[in-house]
């Protein structure tokens, strides 16, 4: 996409609200966000992030950043990491904290299912489609290792336990001596049923928030 030189009211800013359910004031806040985040420039690259302050101490800070330049959170149906992305790229991410407005109920369904995707995506680094031993336990140790006291094989050892309870939650008759593969989209998605993902991931605009994850 090229530059993005629209202001409020004008045709670009009507098809991205379009595009993204965000109101007019809203992608107003966004567009400064962004200009501050890339320094006035026309396109944001990953280490424009390290300026947010929040974002710095999050454990899972790597895969928030590379959310922003993954293909598939750009609801163009692509695939594959980006090196820079463009207002609309940016806009198409954040709207995936968006949270649902009350006339959305009847939609609230499919809001929630997108949420979800988004996290799938975060968390299938390689886009095969499935989460893996591996990937899931990327993300555990992440969140372990801002506990000093563990040791490596203890880390080890609670990583490899919380994902046989999520591979015991999807396949109900696994065997204790089985290899668990990873889970599909479809298996995350049972595995949060209940939990409403559409209420809790989301971002306060008027304030521009640092995106929060299911707080």
């Amino acid at each position: 996409m090229g530059a993005f030189q629209s202001s409020p009211g004008q045709p670009e800013y009507v098809d991205l609200k379009e595009k993204t359910g965000f109101s007019i004031s809203q992608i107003r806040v966004l567009h400064t966000r962004f200009k501050l985040l890339g320094h006035n420039g026309e396109t944001l690259k990953r280490d424009h992030f390290n300026s947010i302050p929040d974002l710095a101490c999050n454990p899972i800070r790597a895969q928030i950043i590379e959310a922003f330049f993954d293909r598939r959170n750009f609801r163009r149906n692509g695939e594959g990491p980006v090196d820079e992305i463009h207002f609309e790229e940016f806009l198409m991410v954040m709207s995936h904290f968006k949270a649902p407005s009350p006339r959305m109920i009847e939609e609230r369904e499919s809001v929630r299912r997108e949420k979800l995707r988004f996290i799938f995506n975060m968390h299938d680094t390689d886009d095969d489609g499935t989460i893996t031993l591996e990937e899931y336990r990327h993300v555990i140790d992440e969140l372990l290792s801002l506990t000093e006291d563990l040791g490596k094989d203890t880390a080890k050892g609670i990583a490899d336990a919380a994902m046989r309870e999520v591979a015991s939650t999807s396949m109900a008759h696994m065997e204790p001596d089985e290899f668990f593969e990873g889970i599909t989209f479809e298996h995350f998605l049972k595995l949060l049923n209940g939990f409403e993902i559409e209420l809790k991931m989301n971002v306060h605009f008027s304030m521009m928030d640092t995106p929060t994850f299911c707080k």
